[in-house]
């Protein structure tokens, strides 16, 4: 018998090293050879895009409208670039990062089909060692983790995964083939965001879909024109406004919440502007409309109330919109997604909803799924379970700071983090949508990435400047901003909903909330007002 070894292969060193290649990571690339910095990125895909790339499932789309999802850092990319669509689908947002990618020869520096295994501090040196899976090796000064919030899916732990005889696929590995639904048998677990774009897609393309729900949604119906060269040319004049707007909003968007609340606001008035903000056909149903939403419990259910008729008038059986309509929890403390067509997709005759919170799974077989009530045979079987948000991706990776401490078991005693920047315990590692930071899951993602992002860059930028070797929050500084994030989360109801904002979705992982609710411009200030003290409650040594 043969043995092999893996042999230690020497260090390759380098300033930076930053983990993944999506929105954030070719950002902080950017920004940081900017400096003159020796940057890798290390990328577990074969290309760029982050969860434009793994997500590739049927019906994939944002729902962040195009002309603020994007990035603002060149006035050429932004002159050159067109969108076709207010809400853009996969390929689309693909393209586009492919060719932020290419213009600004960003993969010269980006080494793909690697994924990190470890990332260890040594004390003595102030550098990081960087392992990949393959057993390389890389020496860095700094770390920065962009590996993004919702990018560890959660696959159930149903048992008889290996006996069934079709095909299993979570959403967000979906394969690059496409899939040919017609003349299968669909079951699809889960009707979160990603759950309700696959259901609608696929409904009328295969001969029949299962839909198992645990939790139904509040969904908003989208308005998605098509673009043409005038309206870019009107988004192209207002580009300026809109960069400074979005980073001043509560939620990274160009709409803000209303002037008055709910309860200033008399029933007439009310009555408009909810049917206006529903109309509008995008997120502005949600953060857009009134701020009391999120923390008066009477105002949030009249405006629930309001939601489930609309989504009620649309189903025929009343039995399924018994269902499909949401009652134990109220709208907006649960992320809210965009929808076309979804609700009708229950009106046809080849779709099946299994309330599996009555009728539970008990495990898949060889046909399909079987339930504490009958077997569904299946030919395909679709996992929309969504991810350990927040802090999955970053457990996944044996990070180990100061003392060997280790991030993964000191989450599961508490999560913690300074802003959702960086960790107090690992100097030189910085990270973007992690906990305790509106990027984490209440903001439009590229208006956070991008801020956090210069905001690390310049704090690395003043921290070489002063010819220091390391930057770590202090220990003060992390728990006045848990302390802080803490008090603003309890004055919402999201702590009060079961949600993956929660963490609820992860069996053993520690309730919290994992956005920082305080508000884009809040969050954004607070972080200004750091960088202008010359980094104050940050150790530069």
């Amino acid at each position: 018998m043969a043995f092999t070894a893996q042999v230690p292969q020497p260090a390759k060193t380098y300033d930076a090293i930053v983990v993944g290649a999506g929105i954030s990571g070719m950002y902080m690339l950017y920004r940081l050879r900017e400096q003159g910095l020796r940057v890798k990125v290390l990328e577990a895909g074969t290309s760029v895009g982050g969860t434009w790339y793994w997500n590739r499932y049927p019906g994939a789309r944002v729902d962040s409208q195009a002309y603020v999802y994007q990035y603002w850092f060149s006035d050429e990319l932004l002159d050159e670039w067109s969108w076709p669509e207010r809400f853009p689908d996969q390929t689309v947002m693909e393209k586009y990062l492919n060719h932020v990618a290419d213009r600004f020869d960003l993969r010269e520096n980006i080494q793909f089909n690697t994924r990190v295994k470890a990332a260890r501090y040594d004390e003595k040196s102030g550098r990081w060692t960087i392992t990949t899976m393959m057993g390389e090796v890389f020496d860095t000064q700094y770390a920065a983790f962009c590996t993004g919030g919702i990018s560890a899916p959660l696959v159930p732990s149903f048992p008889g995964h290996e006996k069934f005889r079709g095909q299993i696929i979570h959403t967000a590995r979906w394969p690059k083939e496409e899939v040919d639904f017609s003349g299968l048998r669909v079951g699809i677990v889960g009707t979160g965001a990603t759950g309700i774009q696959v259901i609608q897609t696929v409904g009328p393309q295969c001969a029949h879909l299962t839909v198992f729900q645990r939790t139904p949604n509040y969904a908003v119906p989208m308005r998605n024109p098509k673009y043409g060269p005038g309206d870019m040319q009107a988004f192209r004049e207002r580009y300026g406004d809109l960069k400074k707007r979005v980073h001043r909003t509560f939620a990274g968007f160009d709409y803000d919440f209303q002037d008055k609340t709910f309860r200033q606001t008399d029933p007439e008035e009310r009555e408009a502007i909810l049917e206006r903000l529903w109309a509008d056909g995008s997120l502005a149903m949600w953060i857009g409309g009134f701020s009391d939403l999120f923390t008066d419990a009477e105002v949030n259910e009249e405006i629930s109330k309001f939601v489930r008729g609309k989504i009620r008038e649309r189903i025929r059986d009343p039995k399924v919109a018994d269902k499909l309509v949401p009652t134990t929890y109220g709208f907006g403390t649960r992320r809210v997604p965009l929808e076309t067509q979804y609700y009708e997709t229950f009106n046809r005759d080849n779709v099946e909803l299994v309330d599996i919170s009555d009728e539970k799974i008990e495990a898949i077989t060889a046909n399909g799924v079987r339930t504490s009530k009958q077997e569904y045979p299946l030919d395909l079987l679709i996992f929309a379970t969504g991810f350990d948000a927040g802090t999955g991706a970053l457990s996944a990776i044996d990070v180990r700071g100061r003392d060997n401490i280790s991030l993964k078991e000191s989450w599961k005693q508490g999560i913690r983090t300074t802003m959702g920047l960086s960790v107090h315990g690992y100097p030189n590692l910085f990270t973007t949508m992690a906990p305790f930071a509106p990027a984490a899951a209440f903001c439009n993602v590229p208006t956070c990435l991008q801020q956090q992002v210069d905001w690390i860059s310049d704090c690395i930028q003043h921290s070489r400047s002063k010819g220091a070797m390391r930057v770590e929050p202090t220990r003060d500084m992390e728990d006045r901003w848990i302390a802080h994030h803490d008090e603003v989360a309890n004055m919402t109801l999201i702590t009060k909903t079961r949600s993956w904002y929660m963490g609820s979705n992860v069996e053993g992982k520690p309730p919290r909330l994992l956005s920082y609710m305080g508000g884009v411009g809040a969050y954004r200030q607070q972080c200004e007002d750091v960088k202008a003290s010359g980094y104050e409650g940050f150790s530069m040594s």
